[in-house]
């Protein structure tokens, strides 16, 4: 009585699609001792090494000095052009510095300008200390907010990412602080991609050395101390397409820049994003048992975007599976079905189906005829 559809396969011969999960699986070789490469619209991890490994961030910790600027900035608990006090301390730092002078006041934007562009530890002092009035309690809270944004791996001892062998972070944690930076305070972000900032009649330019490259990056931020060895986090949009690297453990900078733009190059070469359903598109037509409606769409509810090896475009198989007829009474956003995406060696993806419509069931007298109509001719019309 009941047809049952399963494993109905839709052929797709010009989209086909890949999930990547890892680097492994592509052979790709690095000299970097920690790396993370992440598509920032799908999520999807292109490339990985040794990615949740603890490990000496140096200034890149300073993204998460600056989040928290950017966070108060958008709360209104800061202004750009409010004054930051330089202190004794702040202004004694040693390291890369803005070259503050002491007891100056500074605004805020030119402190960011500062610890973003010239990846001064002064102004990073400066700002912890006038945001939670000791550089420790800042420190503090930059542990307490990583654990808030899910950054369970990450501790901090001060707001600079001075050598302290408690002071740590993963590769993944900073992808992930950098990607929450780019989408939650996309105007502020801009900074990142400065090139030079001039202060005390000094005129530095930015430390990430990709934005000098023409490949579309536009942040975040480098590090180096002798634990850490030389470090990136970048962040290149091409064509509405972002990837976010974190790499990490380089034996010299100039290893650090062939390095990044080498892996970069490579996720976009490797790898595309690929829309295969929006969100509410129909991806069935499902019959319907004693309805007011003979059919009912399934629709997936969610836009269906992933990341694609482009080498892998003929091995991908789409399954939906349902039973039919569904018997009435049916109602908007039940579930109906499930859609299948296999692609070789990787884990297999389900998305719920849902209907489209709210079918209401035949009344009793109907309900009747449709029965005998089957019976007789082998059909519920």
């Amino acid at each position: 009585m009941f047809r049952c559809y399963q494993n109905m396969i839709l052929s797709i011969s010009a989209l086909v699609l890949c999930l990547v999960l890892s680097t492994q699986a592509n052979s790709f070789t690095t000299s970097a001792k920690q790396l993370i490469l992440v598509d920032t619209k799908t999520g999807e991890i292109l490339l990985e090494k040794n990615a949740d490994e603890l490990m000496h961030p140096a200034s890149m910790s300073k993204i998460m000095t600056v989040y928290l600027a950017f966070e108060a900035i958008k709360k209104g608990h800061l202004k750009l052009d409010d004054k930051v006090p330089i202190s004794e301390n702040a202004w004694r730092k040693g390291g890369s510095r803005m070259f503050l002078k002491l007891n100056s006041q500074i605004d805020v934007s030119d402190i960011l300008r500062g610890i973003i562009v010239q990846s001064g530890n002064d102004a990073a002092i400066a700002l912890a200390e006038h945001l939670e009035g000791s550089e420790e309690a800042f420190a503090e809270k930059m542990t307490l907010k990583a654990k808030e944004l899910g950054l369970q791996h990450s501790t901090f001892k001060n707001a600079t990412g001075w050598p302290d062998d408690d002071h740590l972070m993963t590769a993944r944690d900073l992808s992930k602080l950098a990607i929450l930076t780019i989408k939650r305070f996309p105007e502020l972000y801009s900074i990142y991609s400065e090139t030079n900032f001039t202060h005390n009649k000094i005129k530095q330019g930015n430390r990430n050395p990709l934005l000098y490259k023409g490949m579309g990056a536009d942040g975040l931020k480098t590090g180096h101390t002798k634990a850490a060895g030389y470090g990136l986090t970048a962040s290149v949009e091409r064509a509405g397409r972002r990837l976010v690297l974190v790499i990490n453990g380089l034996t010299s900078a100039r290893k650090r820049t062939i390095e990044s733009q080498r892996v970069i190059e490579w996720g976009f070469r490797e790898y595309e994003n690929h829309k295969v359903y929006n969100a509410n598109d129909s991806v069935a037509s499902i019959d319907v048992w004693l309805g007011e409606a003979k059919t009912i769409p399934a629709l997936i509810e969610t836009e269906l975007l992933l990341t694609i090896k482009r080498s892998d475009k003929q091995k991908m198989k789409m399954i939906v599976n349902y039973e039919e007829p569904i018997t009435a009474p049916i109602s908007k956003g039940q579930k109906v079905g499930t859609l299948k995406v296999q692609i070789p060696q990787k884990t297999e993806l389900t998305y719920p189906l849902v209907s489209a419509i709210d079918v209401e069931r035949l009344n009793p007298l109907r309900r009747i005829l449709a029965a005998i109509n089957y019976l007789v001719w082998g059909s519920g019309d």
